[in-house]
């Protein structure tokens, strides 16, 4: 059993560290940098100066500029699972007769989530710029709860778009903005997140079908191995047939790398799975993650300058329609996946 519990471990940390990554990327206060913090602290008497600064600018490039880190990071995971795939899983199951077909489904299902993993980092998502944003201030009216007419932006020195929201990370107002993803180096807001969406969808797909066929290989070899009817000789000297906890461990012996793999598929597609799903509420209902967040009572100062403390802590009393932007279930739809264009004005 100890396998068993060095890798449910070994879930749990990573899990959280993905999770914790894409919770608080580009905020400035995060449970990352309060434990650096309170670290620092104690061995900084202890550390040259030299390397304390080069800490303090490694730490703030990684969650606060952007960087292609988690890309390279995304591209090594993806090759270690591919490669392990073809090196060991691919095999056995030719061997247990899979079609070529069933095995040619994850590199088809690669080449479409690499194409939308792409689009999802090179295609701008709706910068508000100087020249462009006469023309977006009039794509959403002002809901007056959450986005209000005049609010400039104080970095941007912009008057800010309905539904826009100004990126730390990427230092610019994205219009429809959703939120920054590290893993894509770009911000998700109107002109990039029906990419996103297929793009979490491909990934998901892509890890649900080599997980299927791992297991599928390791059900196979299970089986012809007679383990689910054999017995062993316990630590008593008593016969005692071999359980399921006894398959498994036996497995993680044989198979160490592919129970390994699988395994990190199978929470890597839950979590995706989930995160997706959420999205495509968001997209049924016409709205951001940021919408999302703020409905919940949060107003954000950055976005609202003037607004007072009582505004701050608590959510504005008129929240009577919360999906102010929805207009049905199909041309929200439509919406994502052709944005609206910025009205351009004819010249008299």
């Amino acid at each position: 059993m100890d396998f068993l519990t060095l890798f449910a471990i070994y879930v749990v940390v990573v899990l959280t560290c993905i999770v914790l990554v894409c919770k608080y990327s580009g905020q400035q206060q995060t449970p990352f940098s309060i434990v650096f913090n309170c670290v620092a602290k104690v061995v900084s008497p202890l550390t040259p100066k030299w390397l304390q600064k080069l800490s303090q600018r490694s730490l703030h490039r990684l969650f606060h500029q952007r960087n292609n880190m988690f890309i390279y990071l995304h591209v090594l995971l993806e090759a270690a699972v591919y490669a392990e795939f073809t090196y060991e899983v691919f095999g056995f199951c030719r061997e247990m007769d899979t079609t070529v077909t069933s095995l040619s489904v994850p590199y088809v299902l690669l080449a479409v989530k690499t194409f939308f993993f792409y689009l999802c980092i090179k295609r701008d998502p709706g910068t508000v710029t100087k020249k462009k944003v006469g023309g977006q201030l009039h794509i959403y009216p002002y809901d007056r709860r959450l986005f209000h007419p005049g609010v400039s932006c104080p970095t941007c020195q912009l008057v800010k778009p309905a539904r826009s929201k100004h990126c730390r990370v990427c230092n610019r107002c994205v219009q429809r903005f959703d939120h920054h993803c590290v893993w894509v180096n770009n911000c998700i807001g109107a002109q990039n997140t029906r990419y996103f969406l297929l793009y979490l969808f491909s990934v998901c797909a892509m890890a649900g079908d080599i997980a299927v066929l791992t297991g599928d290989m390791l059900l196979h070899a299970v089986l012809r191995s007679g383990l689910l009817s054999a017995s062993y000789i316990d630590d008593q000297g008593q016969q005692q047939p071999a359980g399921p906890l006894f398959v498994v461990q036996h497995l993680f012996l044989t198979f160490p790398r592919i129970i390994f793999m699988l395994g990190f598929l199978v929470f890597v597609f839950f979590l995706l799975a989930g995160y997706a799903l959420f999205h495509s509420y968001l997209a049924l209902v016409n709205q951001t993650s940021n919408e999302w967040y703020k409905s919940r009572g949060y107003v954000c100062q950055h976005c609202h300058p003037t607004a007072t403390a009582d505004q701050l802590c608590n959510p504005s009393p008129d929240h009577s329609k919360r999906y102010y932007y929805s207009r049905g279930l199909l041309r929200n739809l439509g919406e994502i996946f052709f944005p609206l264009q910025p009205v351009r004005k004819k010249d008299n």
